[in-house]
């Protein structure tokens, strides 16, 4: 998200890209996971969580519901008291990355109970499964345990190279298809390599002079410690 629109707490994250619904691609690794969000407000619960490794496409996600729902998007490390304290009644707000090492579990879990009080409603997203050492504190561990919840796995090939054609478009980059396969067969599975992958592909070609062909783009996957098969 950028600047500071009436849909972000004063908490939020600065210069995040703003993702919309149009934008967000559907295959059969995420598409329990969008159902899940896009179904509010007919959730099973007032709470659900998303687990995704990083760039799996968990942002995205609460940027779609953020905008549907109007809810207020945060990172779970910047939660304060007075914040919670704050929310009004029927609140909607997404939380990312509760499971950051920067989290305080007594906040997180004082956000739960308030939205339980307050009949908020909460997205909350992770990168860890929760396990016997995480979260520590066990009531907080049950809550999420009992929460309905969504798994975003890693893309198939058929979402990698939609989304590398879209993100090429996205900069009006002219690519060959048969330098996106070979793209799309090297790089890390997540859409957020995909997104930092293009846009080096982008500075590379733009300092070479040149367009984006297969040794420009061996030698950025290289680079990148992507690697080749």
């Amino acid at each position: 998200m950028t600047g500071a629109s009436p849909r972000q707490l004063t908490f939020a994250l600065e210069g995040s890209p703003r993702l919309s619904a149009e934008d967000y691609l559907v295959e059969r690794s995420n598409a329990p996971a969008h159902a899940l969000v896009t179904s509010w407000p007919n959730w099973p619960s007032r709470a659900v969580l998303l687990y995704g490794q990083p760039g799996s496409g968990k942002s995205h996600l609460a940027a779609i519901w953020a905008e549907v729902a109007g809810a207020r998007i945060a990172t779970a490390a910047q939660l304060r008291e007075a914040d919670i304290a704050a929310l009004p009644a029927g609140f909607q707000l997404a939380v990312e990355d509760i499971d950051s090492a920067d989290v305080h579990e007594e906040v997180l879990f004082h956000l739960l109970n308030t939205a339980r009080e307050r009949e908020g409603w909460l997205l909350l997203t992770s990168a860890t499964e929760v396990t016997a050492s995480w979260p520590r504190i066990r009531d907080l561990s049950s809550r999420l345990r009992a929460m309905p919840r969504a798994d975003l796995s890693a893309p198939g090939d058929e979402l990698v190279r939609a989304v590398l054609v879209k993100l090429f478009d996205d900069r009006q980059l002219a690519v060959d298809v048969e330098v996106i396969d070979y793209v799309a067969r090297r790089m890390e599975r997540s859409i957020g390599s995909a997104r930092r992958l293009v846009a080096e592909l982008d500075q590379e070609a733009l300092a070479l002079g040149r367009g984006i062909t297969r040794p420009v783009a061996a030698a950025v996957l290289a680079r990148l410690s992507i690697g080749e098969d």
